[in-house]
C-alpha cells in the first residue's frame, strides 16, 4: 500500500532520487571490481612456491681481480658452506625467485620448430639444488653426478650437448597433457635435444605470476655455474638464518679474500619486497571500498533526513489516521530499498562493463558472477542501516507536533 505514495513522492523529488540512484550505481560498479582485484592479489600473495622459504638464505660473491680458477673456487665455497653448523644443504644457482634477474629459454617439441615455441625459466645449478629448495618430485629422479657439466665448459661449445632436463609439472602438462613426461624430449638452445628425467611438483619462475591465468613454466639443467654466475642458496632452521648468513659471509671471504660478498638476504625478506606493491594495492583498494561505502551511507542519511523534514505533515496525518511507528519506519525503509534496487541493477551492469574494459586494457581476469549478489546484498544492507536513524526519528514524531510543523 506504500508503493503508490512512494512513487508519487519520488516523482516530485526526481533530482534527489536520481542522485542517490547514481551514487549507489557508481559504488556498486566500483566495489565489485575493487573486491575482485583485492581477492585476486590476496590469492597471489598466499600462493605457495613450493620452496621452504622460511629456511632459505641467499648471498652472492663478486670478484675484484682476475678471478683465477673460478670453478675451483666455487667448489671450495660449496664445501665450506656445507660444513657450516646449522646448514642442511647448499647450492649455487644462476638465478633465484624474487630477484631482479630472469633467465628464460625458448623451447619446442620438434627440432627446427620456430613458430610455436614457448618460453620457460631456465635454472642451472650445482648439486643439491632440489634438496636445498625443498622441492618435491611428481615423477622421475634428480640428476646423477656424472650428468653435471661446468658452465665454463658448456659456454666453449658451439652446439653444447646437455642431455637431461628436469621440468615443473605446469610445463609437463602444457607439453604432454594426460601423458607421462618421463623420457620425452624437448628442444632448446637451437636444436639441442633434452630428455626429461624428472618432473617437480613446483619450480617457480624467478618472477612469480601476477595474473591467475598465466602459468609458471620452468626447467632445471645439470649445468654448474661459477660463483659469479648466480647466488648461493643455503637451507637452515628458521631461527638460525641470521647466524648462518654471517657465518656464510665469513666462510666465502676466507676462501677468497679478493671477492666482495654482496646482498646477503633472507628469502622471506625478498618475498616481502617483491610483493610490496601488491600489498599496497590491496590496502588502496580496501580504502576505496570503505570510502565509497561511507560516502554512500552519508548520502542516504542526508537525503532521508531531508525528506523527513519535508514530509512532517504527511507523517502527522498518517499517524492521526492510525499508522503505527513501525509502518512509518517501514515506509522510509521501503523507499530506500526501491531506490537502492534501481541503483544496484544499474551498478552491476556497470561493474560487468568496467571489468570488460579492464580486461582489454590491463589483461585482468574476468569478474566472477558471484561477486554481483555479494555486492548487491552489501549495498542493500548499507542502505537499510543508513536510513534506519532518520526513519526512527520520523516514526517517533508525535502526531500533534507533526501536524503543527
Amino acid at each position: 500500500m506504500d508503493i503508490a505514495p512512494i512513487f508519487s513522492t519520488l516523482r516530485r523529488h526526481k533530482t534527489a532520487a536520481a542522485l542517490i540512484v547514481l551514487e549507489i550505481a557508481l559504488t556498486s560498479a566500483i566495489v565489485c571490481n575493487a573486491l575482485h582485484l583485492i581477492t585476486t592479489r590476496v590469492t597471489q600473495l598466499q600462493t605457495p612456491t613450493g620452496l621452504v622459504e622460511d629456511e632459505l638464505v641467499v648471498l652472492s660473491a663478486r670478484g675484484t681481480g682476475s678471478g683465477g680458477d673460478a670453478d675451483g673456487i666455487t667448489a671450495q665455497d660449496l664445501q665450506a658452506l656445507r660444513a657450516l653448523p646449522g646448514v642442511k644443504a647448499a647450492t649455487l644457482s644462476n638465478q633465484v625467485v624474487y630477484a631482479n634477474s630472469s633467465n628464460n629459454t625458448s623451447i619446442g617439441l620438434e627440432p627446427g620448430q620456430h613458430q610455436t615455441r614457448m618460453s620457460a625459466a631456465n635454472y642451472s645449478a650445482s648439486e643439491g639444488f632440489i634438496q636445498t629448495l625443498g622441492l618435491k618430485f611428481v615423477e622421475g629422479r634428480d640428476f646423477r653426478p656424472e650428468e653435471y657439466q661446468l658452465r665454463s665448459v658448456v659456454n666453449q661449445q658451439a652446439n653444447p650437448v646437455i642431455g637431461q632436463v628436469i621440468i615443473n609439472r605446469s610445463l609437463a602438462q602444457r607439453l604432454w597433457p594426460g601423458q607421462s613426461a618421463l623420457g620425452q624430449k624437448l628442444y632448446a638452445f637451437g636444436d639441442n635435444a633434452l630428455t626429461v628425467v624428472g618432473v617437480l611438483e613446483q619450480l617457480p619462475h624467478p618472477h612469480p605470476v601476477r595474473t591467475p591465468d598465466r602459468k609458471d613454466y620452468a626447467m632445471l639443467l645439470p649445468v654448474k655455474p661459477a660463483y659469479y654466475g648466480g647466488p648461493y642458496l643455503l637451507r637452515t632452521e628458521p631461527a638460525q638464518r641470521e647466524a648462518v648468513l654471517k657465518a656464510a659471509t665469513a666462510a666465502l671471504e676466507r676462501v677468497d679474500a679478493t671477492r666482495v660478498v654482496s646482498k646477503p638476504r633472507l628469502l622471506t625478506e625478498m618475498r616481502s619486497e617483491y610483493y610490496a606493491q601488491d600489498r599496497a594495492m590491496v590496502g588502496l583498494m580496501g580504502g576505496v571500498i570503505v570510502a565509497l561505502m561511507v560516502v554512500t551511507a552519508f548520502g542516504i542519511v542526508g537525503l532521508a533526513s531531508f525528506w523527513v523534514q519535508q514530509r512532517t505533515r504527511m507523517i502527522g496525518t498518517r499517524r492521526a489516521l492510525g499508522a503505527t511507528r513501525a509502518q512509518i519506519r517501514g515506509y522510509f525503509q521501503l523507499e530506500n530499498f526501491l531506490l537502492a534496487s534501481v541503483g544496484i541493477v544499474l551498478g552491476l551492469a556497470g561493474a560487468v562493463a568496467l571489468n570488460q574494459l579492464l580486461m582489454q586494457l590491463y589483461a585482468l581476469p574476468q569478474l566472477p558472477l558471484h561477486y554481483l549478489p555479494v555486492a548487491a546484498l552489501a549495498l542493500w544492507a548499507l542502505g537499510q542501516v543508513a536510513v534506519l536513524g532518520p526513519a526512527r526519528r520520523a516514526a517517533a514524531l508525535p502526531p500533534v507536533q507533526a501536524l503543527r510543523s
